[in-house]
This record gives C-alpha cells, sequence and structure tokens, in this order.
C-alpha cells in the first residue's frame, strides 16, 4: 500500500494478458512484455504431471521475447526445467525475478546444466520500478514463507494480482483495489490420499475424502476472491493431467475442481465481478474490459482450429531420461545407501522407513534394493527394531527414486509426482521428516565421485 499511484485510463490494447498453459501468462504492459512461471515443454514432477493444454504455437518465441520473467517457486510446474533450457540456449541474460525465500528458487541450477546469467533474487514487499508506468512487487506466502511466493503487478496504478499456490498470500494482506486477480482452483497437487495403501484407504474412502478436500478449497478461493472484489478474475494454475499410461488409476482418482465451478460460486456470491476461465491463446484487454465488462470484445479466442488440449507429451524422451540413473555405477555398491541418509543429515527422529524398489506398477523388483532406515539414530538395520517406532513403508519407481539420489533432488518429485506408493503405522503424518525431504535437503548433491574413489580404495584393500 506504500506510495500509491491513482489508476489512469488504459487506452484499447495497451494492456494485454494471454493465457498460455496452465500457470504462464503473457502480460504485455505497454512496452514491456512479462511472463509468468513458463511451464511450456515437458513433464513436471519426474513423470507425474503433464500438461493438459496445448500452449500457442509460438508460446516459446513469446517466451524468449519477454523484457522479464517471474517465477513464483520452485516446483517444477512453475520452475520448469526443460522449458528454461531452451531459454537458455537463445536468451540466457533475459532477466528473471524471484523472491528471497529461505529456500533458493534457483538451487538446482548448477546441477541442472541450465546456463542462465540474469537470475534476480528480490526482497520481499518492497517495489521494483521497470519503466515510469510499471512496478511489481513479489510477497511471500503467510503458510510456506520458505518456498511460495506470489506478486502484484501495477501499470499506470492498475494492480494484476497474482497469488500463484500461495496458501494464504501475504499473511492475508491484500491490496483491495484490484483490477485483474488469478490464482490456482484444481487442487489434486499432493501424493495424499492416491497414493497410499492399506488400512482404511479403500478405493470409496480416497473418493470421499477428495470430494470434502476439493469442495473446501473451492469455497476458501471463492471466499478469498469475493472478499478482495477485483473487478476480473481467473482460475489458472491447474491445468495438469497425469496423462502417461502407467498412471491412469491416479488421473481416474485424483478428481480435480472444475474453473468453470469456482467461477459460478463466485457469479452466485458475488455478480459483479468478471470471471475469466481461460483456453490457450485467449487474450484479455484489460482497457476494454475495465470500461465495460460486458464487451465482448474484451476477450479475443484463439482461431476455431487452435489446438486447446495435448493428446501426445513425449512420454519415452522424459521418462529415458530418468531411467538411465537406473544403471549408474554408484548403485552397483550397497554402501551408497548409508552415503546418501548421512547425506541428507535427518536423524534423532523415532521413525522406521522402508524403501522398496519397483517397476511401473509398484510391484518389488527382484536383485533391486529393499532395505530399512532407522532414523533414530541413522542405522541400517536388516529387520525392524523390538523397540517401539513409526513404522512407513514407500515404494517407489526404481528410475525415478533412483534419478532423486543421484542427482540429490527433493522428493517432491516422488511424492507430489505419484511416484511412490505409501503405507504407515500408525497412520499419522510425519512432518519433520517430509518437510525435510521435500524442502530441506542440501543445496549442492552428494559427492559421488568421492564416493566412488572411496568404494575403490576399500576394493583395493
Amino acid at each position: 500500500m506504500a506510495k500509491p499511484r491513482e489508476p489512469k485510463e488504459l487506452r484499447e490494447g495497451e494492456v494485454k494478458v494471454t493465457y498460455l498453459t496452465h500457470a504462464c501468462m503473457e502480460l504485455v504492459l505497454g512496452k514491456k512484455r512479462v511472463i509468468f512461471d513458463p511451464w511450456l515443454k515437458g513433464p513436471a514432477f519426474a513423470r507425474g504431471w503433464w500438461l493438459l493444454h496445448e500452449p500457442p504455437s509460438d508460446s516459446l518465441d513469446r517466451l524468449c521475447a519477454a523484457d522479464l520473467i517471474y517465477i513464483s517457486h520452485m516446483h517444477s510446474d512453475h520452475l520448469s526445467y526443460p522449458t528454461l533450457k531452451i531459454l537458455s540456449e537463445r536468451r540466457p541474460d533475459i532477466p528473471i525475478y524471484v523472491g528471497d525465500t529461505s529456500r533458493p528458487v534457483f538451487w538446482y541450477l548448477d546441477q541442472s546444466q541450465v546456463k542462465l546469467t540474469n537470475i534476480k533474487v528480490v526482497p520481499f514487499g518492497v517495489w521494483q520500478d521497470i519503466d515510469e508506468h510499471l512496478r511489481f512487487m513479489i510477497l511471500m506466502d503467510g503458510v510456506h514463507p520458505e518456498m511460495d511466493t506470489c506478486i502484484i503487478v501495477e501499470y499506470k496504478g492498475h494492480k494484476i494480482l497474482n497469488t500463484v499456490d500461495c496458501t494464504r498470500p501475504n499473511g492475508g494482506r491484500l491490496p483491495q483495489n484490484v483490477d485483474l486477480m488469478m490464482s490456482d482452483f484444481a487442487g489434486g497437487a499432493s501424493g495424499f490420499p492416491m497414493t497410499f495403501y492399506g488400512g482404511k484407504y479403500s478405493d470409496s474412502w480416497k473418493a470421499q475424502f477428495i470430494k470434502t478436500e476439493r469442495k473446501k478449497l473451492l469455497n476458501y478461493k471463492a471466499q478469498l476472491v469475493t472478499s478482495l472484489q477485483p473487478k476480473i478474475y481467473c482460475p489458472f494454475a491447474g491445468y495438469f493431467v497425469e496423462a502417461h499410461p502407467s498412471d491412469r488409476y491416479i488421473k481416474e482418482t485424483n478428481v480435480k475442481n472444475s474453473p468453470e465451478d469456482l467461477n459460478a460460486l463466485i457469479n452466485k456470491h458475488a455478480p459483479d465481478i468478471k470471471t475469466w476461465t481461460p483456453k490457450p491463446g485467449d487474450v484479455l484487454d484489460l482497457g476494454l474490459a475495465l470500461k465495460d465488462p460486458k464487451n465482448s470484445e474484451a476477450i479475443t479466442n484463439p482461431s476455431a482450429s487452435a489446438k486447446i488440449y495435448k493428446d501426445s507429451w513425449d512420454f519415452d524422451l522424459y521418462v529415458d531420461e530418468l531411467n538411465s540413473a537406473i544403471s549408474s555405477d554408484i548403485f552397483k555398491h550397497q554402501n551408497w545407501i548409508p552415503f546418501y541418509y548421512k547425506w541428507a543429515g535427518f536423524r534423532n527422529y523415532n521413525l522406521v522407513v522402508r524403501m522398496i524398489e519397483t517397476d511401473d506398477d509398484f510391484e518389488p523388483l527382484g536383485n533391486c534394493y529393499n532395505y530399512l532406515v532407522d532414523f533414530l539414530d541413522l542405522s541400517f538395520p536388516t529387520k525392524r527394531p523390538e523397540r517401539e517406532h513409526s513404522y512407513v513403508e514407500i515404494k517407489n519407481r526404481i528410475g525415478v527414486i533412483r534419478y532423486v539420489v543421484l542427482h540429490g533432488t527433493l522428493w517432491d518429485d516422488l511424492y507430489i509426482g505419484f511416484q511412490n506408493r505409501i503405507s504407515r503405522s500408525p497412520d499419522i503424518y510425519h512432518h519433520k521428516f517430509w518437510n525435510h525431504f521435500q524442502t530441506e535437503l542440501p543445496l549442492c548433491k552428494p559427492d559421488w565421485d568421492q564416493f566412488l574413489q572411496d568404494e575403490a580404495r576399500h576394493t583395493t584393500r
């Protein structure tokens, strides 16, 4: 709310917002072009998420022509290395802005072999002036300040608020005079409960739980939007699909909210808010929409022949890359297990985990690793200890777990990517364990070169 600017009238075509896919929007603001969260190529979360919509054919050209890019957080449906690889080959010096989160957004950049040279980490709650008319401010999430961010873009006093995936954007302190608001809507971005088995986790229990949780999310998002009273609202950042054939069960089970349902709920409680359910290539002219929300020319749709939904995803290209980790030399030595978990650094917690390598159907593989980790003292027993303890069994697709281990990446690829199956006794959530492996792993990958050298010396002796 500092240094307010009075809104000035916008000319037709002066501010255009184009939906590309998922959470990726292009904003043309006067002479500047801004891109949000470009996920335009490949999967997210290992091989678990794939784009639902076909981006416009010139999306990569638009990305490379941007004046600046905002990336909200490190999850791979927002920070897409397959997309950034193409960008780095064409415009490595493009300014990319991220918030100053405790876990750096680009912590994996050096390992990714993506060469980007102009990443700007900015403090929260401070206006970043781009030109005399354009500025933006990155804000943290009140629930996940270590990772999630959102953004306010202001042009000639007109505010565009993008809350992205934030659960409580800026701790609930948001401006009321927003012209365009966009947020996530779908849900389904968690392994729970779809990947859990045993006990109460029947298909009928999961279906009822998902139905209840999605309704809660729908009502919460509608309440947030109606409380802020933006002139225009757009649900986005939820257009993904579990497209790989091996994830058919997840696709059928993980029912998501529809943008139409959320918009209908908003219209019911706040009929003055104009809602927009975007399709790839849709263009919102903010000036026209503000002058007359009912103006049919305020939103331009792509041609009737434009492809809306994807029907092919290059599965083999990306799955083969993951599976290449299976044959890595480190897995020829069983000592990789204590080396990896000591590197991970989680201990002094009364939890025993059994890790099982499996095929795509989560059937254990012969001659592959099936081992216990006792996180109380970080030991690796051959059987469960006799003391009272919590127990979690995790079946992991072999290509993904070995890729995660080899590169030292976060376990989001396994958990949010639906690449494992989990049972637990007792049936409780171990926040410390999951939070460590999903957000607090060391910033540098394990030193596998040193590991192999040590193993070679031991073999020689």
